[in-house]
């Protein structure tokens, strides 16, 4: 892999990031973080940047957590609809259980 750096902006202020991903994911991240810190900052009643920070944080982690949870739940099922789907087949094709 080579590392690339990528110039990027989040809330005004300039980075550059050292990754081993392409810069278009790079720029996708940041700005989503972008985004989520300026959403933060609508809010009147949320001034620093510092604290934004903190709270799009929080906020990415919840979509993280919540997008976890989901595929967890996604594969429960996944497993369950293949072992009922593997007791109609044939003793001889039904293979190794998951």
């Amino acid at each position: 892999m080579s590392t690339h750096s990528t110039r990027v902006r989040i809330v005004g202020e300039e980075y550059t990031i050292r990754s081993d991903v392409p810069p278009e994911h790079t720029r996708a991240i940041a700005a989503h973080v972008d985004a989520a810190i300026r959403k933060v900052l609508e809010s009147p009643a949320i001034t620093d940047p510092g604290k934004a920070a903190i709270l799009a944080a929080m906020s990415i982690t919840d979509e993280l957590f919540r997008e976890r949870d989901a595929q967890a739940a996604l594969a429960d099922e996944m497993r369950s609809l293949s072992g009922e789907l593997r007791r109609w087949l044939p003793p001889g094709k039904r293979g190794e259980a998951l």
